[in-house]
């Protein structure tokens, strides 16, 4: 049993990028699929799609990469964890490493990037950092 799905799902999507996959599938969960919209919509990765089978549902992610056939995502962390959370006012939030990258807070709007998080004037719990 898995106890961190937003953890579990970033690393799969790191190692499938280490070897140069085209898709990978993660578990499904509301918080995981909001992550990888923002992800999708900040293109970081392709495109995804939802599959049910049954009662289970799954996440397969397309992967993206430049001509030269690197990974976009240089990092991926996971900062607020099931043993430390992590909160940050919208002050904090404004720029993560000077505009090229995206920090993803759950706040009371839902899940946000941090440019949309500030004008909202929201902040929230950490999820994780992607550049």
């Amino acid at each position: 049993m898995i106890n961190d799905l937003i953890a579990d799902s970033l690393t799969r999507i790191r190692n499938a990028a280490m070897r140069r996959l085209d898709v990978t599938t993660l578990l499904h969960s509301n918080a995981v699929e909001a992550v990888v919209a923002i992800l999708a919509e900040k293109g970081y990765v392709d495109s995804f799609n939802v599959v049910e089978d049954g009662n289970k549902k799954t996440i397969n992610v397309v992967l993206k990469y430049d001509d030269k056939g690197r990974t976009v995502i240089n990092e991926m962390k996971r900062v607020s964890k099931p043993g430390r959370r992590v909160y940050r006012g919208k002050d904090e939030i404004k720029r993560f490493k000077n505009g090229y990258g995206t920090i993803i807070v759950s706040t009371s709007k839902g899940v946000l990037p941090n440019d949309k998080a500030f004008e909202l004037g929201v902040g929230g719990e950490v999820l994780c950092t992607v550049w």
